[in-house]
């Protein structure tokens, strides 16, 4: 890569169990990430059961998985010069995780997802999210189903503001059962558009981690972007867009053919859920899992199943929701 300091390039010494990862003429990982060099360091020996020892301009590891980390720290340099700035410390975290789990961090840089450009790449950051973003840009339509954390939404945001910067869809549209969460919420306040405005705050949030709120804001009222309830969608075409189904998991049969009725030429859609936390009343059957039982063998569907050591947000976060599944409905 032209301009590429020299600083950036590595080496490796390697023995049967062990290692030594040179990064020369640089300060290790201080001029690869920034945050806490301490923490970073005991992240990467729990998820690859190794010891390291960092001086200066050098690593040493040792312990089992030593091979799996020399390679993750030789493509984590190299992903640092490809983007051309420091990796934040989250990415650290998450791209170690990924790492772990076998995934090529060139792989997962060569599908990444560009957004608007005043914001970062967005990554894969494990297999199935790499299966998942190649599903997407593959099948005009896609189920990611999994637990929570594990960026299925997240992603097809990404994927809906891509497409609609790059001019492959004209607009987005945005909508989820509305759904109460084991709550009786009773009679809210104000308008229509405030009434069902809680209900769909999670997409506006993953929708502002792409795009600035002002930008957000105009194209929403251009209706270029359209975040509605799903009860809205009936007796609609939508021609053109970038549609996402999220918490597909709180849809009834009926509620989710009208759905996958709406889409017109030259649209995509994306439907996410998690099985494990359905909103609806007792005995009533789910859209999702219905669809995903009668949809299975068309080969023109993608399908992506996330489990829990997909999930990427707070390390914890595998290890709840494991608990919980171990102990279901339980009473103590």
């Amino acid at each position: 890569m032209t301009g590429t300091p020299a600083a950036e390039h590595l080496e490796t010494t390697t023995g049967e169990n062990s290692g030594r990862v040179f990064f020369e003429g640089a300060e290790s990982l201080r001029q690869i990430c920034s945050g806490d060099e301490v923490r970073l360091l005991r992240l990467a020996e729990e998820r690859f059961g190794v010891r390291l020892a960092c001086r200066n301009n050098w690593i040493d590891i040792s312990g089992p998985g030593s091979a799996a980390a020399r390679k993750f720290f030789g493509e984590l340099c190299r992903l640092r010069v490809l983007r051309g700035r420091q990796l934040e410390m989250r990415d650290f975290e998450l791209l170690c995780r990924g790492g772990s789990g076998g995934c090529s961090i060139q792989e997962l840089w060569a599908e990444r997802v560009k957004v608007s450009p005043k914001r970062r790449e967005v990554l894969a950051r494990s297999q199935k999210q790499l299966a998942y973003l190649r599903a997407m840009r593959k099948f005009d339509v896609v189920f990611g189903v999994g637990p929570a954390g594990t960026g299925k939404t997240y992603l097809a945001m990404a994927m809906a503001v891509s497409e609609f910067l790059s001019g492959s869809v004209s607009r987005i549209v945005l909508t989820r059962p509305a759904r109460e969460s084991g709550e009786r919420l009773g009679f809210l306040p104000g308008t229509l558009e405030e009434k069902v405005s809680p209900y769909l705050r999670p997409l506006y949030d993953a929708l502002y981690e792409m795009m600035a709120p002002d930008e957000v804001q105009t194209l929403t009222e251009r209706n270029v972007i359209e975040v509605a309830p799903l009860a809205f969608m009936r007796g609609r075409t939508l021609n053109g867009a970038f549609i996402i189904l999220d918490e597909a998991q709180n849809t009834t049969r009926d509620q989710m053919l009208m759905f996958l009725t709406r889409m017109g030429f030259g649209s995509r859609c994306v439907v996410t859920g998690d099985p494990m936390q359905s909103d609806l009343a007792p005995g009533e059957a789910s859209g999702l899992e219905h669809a995903l039982r009668t949809l299975r063998k068309l080969p023109e569907l993608g399908f992506v199943r996330f489990d829990t050591s997909d999930v990427v947000r707070h390390a914890l976060l595998e290890k709840i929701i494991n608990a919980y599944a171990e102990r279901p409905a339980e009473r103590e």
